[in-house]
């Protein structure tokens, strides 16, 4: 059984992988952003039981790589067309916000069925944002496709420089 809550972990334990590695080899220094949550109901050892959400957040990770700021969120699609709803309004305008400061933005995307993960870059998010209700990954700019088979980490720096390089 699949809970609901634990959607998207495989990819996030994957990115927390390589964000360790990417420190520790001092290529980066990128920190997963807690989601704020107010504990409602506790059991006897502690464990938060019931909660809701605080706020909302913003983006997944943020950071900083070789002096260039990053922030970027990843979600996980089990088949081959990825819902813009799963975007929300609030991360969107915050990754806009963060591009129009000099950082750069992206969506992490792991289709989970291809074991493959997409860089999306935030200009090519920009053109879906309005205009389209999904991504179909057979649309998507191959060159920004990150093959998953048998990896546990995510190359997110070339992508990142493939970004630069395009800009």
């Amino acid at each position: 059984m699949k809970l609901r809550g634990l959607r998207g972990s495989v990819l996030e334990d994957m990115v927390n992988k390589t964000i360790s590695d990417y420190r520790v080899k001092k290529l980066a220094l990128i920190q997963k952003i807690p989601t704020p949550i107010v504990p409602t109901k506790m059991d006897k050892e502690g464990h938060i039981t019931l909660a809701y959400f605080d706020k909302k957040s913003t983006v997944d990770y943020i950071g900083v790589v070789q002096e260039i700021p990053v922030c970027f969120d990843a979600k996980e699609c089990s088949v081959d067309t990825f819902p813009m709803s799963n975007i929300h309004k609030h991360q969107f305008e915050f990754m806009e916000d963060f591009e129009e400061q000099g950082g750069i933005s992206f969506i992490l995307l792991y289709f989970s069925k291809k074991s493959t993960a997409y860089y999306l870059r935030f200009s090519e998010l920009k053109k879906y944002w309005s205009k389209k209700k999904a991504i179909n990954f057979d649309e998507l700019d191959n060159s920004f496709v990150i093959n998953m088979k048998g990896k546990i980490k995510i190359d997110i720096l070339s992508k990142l420089q493939l970004d630069i390089d395009e800009r």
